[in-house]
Order: structure tokens, then sequence, then C-alpha cells
């Protein structure tokens, strides 16, 4: 049963927000307000249903005790009890610890594993996997680091993608993905098991991350190599090496300008993915166990072609659909893994 006195607390807090931005504030107070009132206003939503229901089964009982009314209520009572579980585990649901980075945009990172040049190939086919789900959510996808092999593959790639609630649906792609299939640079028609690794950062706010500029080492360098959307076009590629922690970032746009602020804000939000994974840590230490915990070594999921299915190891769940997989249809898959972490959040609550 959920308890009242938690609702209660939640709409006075609504209603407080509601009063303070009615007052007129204005600058970052009134940014904050906003986006904790429309955070909130869906969860009241939910509570305003669930009252009413619980309202209308206590009026439906006081119904059953007038004899020319009993008919009547009995058959709203049926109706309305057949409803409040329902109802009840949508709220329940609402009221699930929010993770604060969900509505963020995200910077994905793809890389081969073992498998040699089928691993990279493997990976420029998860990019245009990612690319295409992100046109089928109206999301803007911009790849800002590419490194080519000869015959295409990829080496890494490095993508910035902007949109409505890009992390809550992209973060649990993080781990390990593994493909079976006979290779392309296979003459033998022997079928290959190969992987790539793909990490889902959550994009950094400056205000979270703050960066020394002593603890900075910046190179300009000129862009070389085979192949990659960017390499031999310009002579400002900028790499920038974070010294307390050994991270390096590179960006090789046009602009040395655009460089900068491309690397910094990869660096800040690799910066804060460590942060959130070092919290994560602190706060539960079976964290990786959890479906999403962002633990890049996990072998999650397995895209075999010859039978063509995709299996996620997290969840148990193989999909016969690779094709359409492949050209980003990744809902189903996500959907799944969603209600799978909403449904251990709800049975940790209940516990």
């Amino acid at each position: 049963m959920i308890p009242l006195a938690k609702l209660e607390k939640i709409q006075l807090r609504f209603q407080f927000l509601e009063a303070k931005m009615n007052e007129g504030v204005s600058g970052d107070e009134i940014a904050r307000l906003a986006r904790e009132y429309s955070e909130l206003k869906p969860v009241i939503a939910q509570i305003d249903e669930f009252r009413a229901i619980v309202s209308q089964i206590q009026e439906a009982q006081e119904m059953l005790k007038d004899p020319d009314m009993r008919d009547l209520a009995e058959e709203e009572l049926s109706n309305l009890q057949y409803r409040l579980p329902e109802v009840e585990q949508a709220l329940q649901l609402s009221l699930l610890p929010k993770d604060a980075a969900d509505a963020r945009p995200a910077i994905l990172e793809i890389r081969p594993g073992t498998g040699g040049e089928e691993a990279a190939l493997f990976a420029s086919d998860l990019l245009r996997m990612y690319q295409r789900y992100s046109e089928n959510n109206g999301w803007n996808f911009e790849i800002i680091e590419e490194h080519q092999t000869e015959i295409g593959g990829i080496k890494e790639v490095v993508a910035h993608i902007k949109g409505a609630g890009v992390f809550a649906r992209m973060k649990y792609e993080s781990g390990v993905h593994r493909v079976q299939r006979v290779p392309e640079t296979e003459s033998g028609g022997r079928i290959h098991t190969s992987a790539a690794t793909v990490a889902v950062l959550p994009e950094a706010e400056d205000v979270e991350i703050q960066i020394d500029q002593n603890d900075l080492r910046i190179d300009t360098m000129r862009s070389s190599g085979a192949g990659g959307q960017h390499v031999n076009t310009t002579d400002s590629a900028v790499r920038i090496t974070h010294l307390p922690s050994g991270i390096v970032v590179t960006s090789s746009e046009k602009s040395q300008h655009r460089n900068r602020e491309i690397a910094m804000q990869v660096l800040k939000t690799r910066l804060f993915d460590l942060e959130r994974q070092r919290v994560d840590d602190e706060r539960s230490a079976n964290r990786k166990s959890q479906v999403g915990s962002g633990d890049r070594s996990e072998r999650i999921r397995t895209y075999n072609f010859p039978q063509g299915r995709m299996s996620d190891h997290r969840i148990n769940l193989t999909l016969y659909k690779l094709d359409h997989v492949m050209q980003g249809d990744l809902d189903e898959m996500i959907d799944a893994l969603t209600a799978d972490a909403q449904a251990s959040l709800l049975a940790e609550l209940n516990a």
C-alpha cells in the first residue's frame, strides 16, 4: 500500500513550487523550480487519479447500505476494484527514484573488441543502428570523432546525441555487444564471433564539473592516418589530456576553437560519468548485477546473423527480427529493459 503521508508531502511540495513560480522569481532559480515542477506534474496527475478511485470506492461501499442502490453500488464497486491495482501500479512507477541524468543528451562511444577487422566492421554496423534509432526518435546525431579502417570498419567513434530523454532510452546500451556471423573478410564461409564495446554517458553540465586548467595538457596537431570522416581535412585537431585521471580526448573538426569546445565537453562528460559510477558504487554493493549499471566490461547482448536473432543476456529476451533491429528498431528491447529496471526498483521499495 502506498503511504498516504508520502503523497501528501509530494502534493505540498508541488503547491509550494507553484506558489514560488507565481511570485515571479527569475534567473537560475526559476529554471530550477520549473524543472522540478514539470517533473512533479505527471506524478500529481497519478496521485489525483489514485485518490479519486479510493474516494469512489468508499462512496460505493456506503451506497451498499441502501437497499435501493445496492445492485448499482455492487457493479460500481466491482469496476473500481478492478481498476485500482492498475492505477496503484502506475502511481508506484511514477514515485520511483528518478535518474537525474535521464533527460540529458548523451555521448556515445563505440570501439571494436576482439575479432580484428570483423570487430571493426561490426562497430560500424552498431554506429549505423544507433544513427537510425536516433532518426526514428527525432534526435540530433552528430559524429564528433571517427577513425575508420581501410575497408570501412571503425577503430573508434564518438558521437553526441541531443533530444528529449536521450539518456533514459540509451543508457542500457553500455556494455559488450557480441556478433556471430560469417565475416565479409572470411572466404571460407565460417561463422566467427567478434565483439564491440559501447559506452553511453550522460552529458555533463558546466556547473557540475569544474576543471582546473593546470590539470590539462592541450596539444594541437595535424590529423593523419587512414580513413575517417574528418581525417586529412584540418591542421587544427585538438587533443586534451586530463593529467589527474589520465583521460585523453580528441576532436578533429575544421575549427580549432570548435575542437577545444567539443573536446572539453567530452572530457567533462567522462569525468561526470566517473563521479556517477563512484556514487553508485557507494550506494549499492550489488550495482553490477543491475540492468543499466553501466559496467562496460559486461557482455550484454548477442547478434546472431545466421539465425536472425538478437538476445539480451541481462533479461533473457530474444527477438527474431535482427534485420529490423539493425535498422534502428530498438524500442521493444529498450522497453523491456526499462520495465525490468522498474520492476527491480519496485521490489526494493516493497521489500
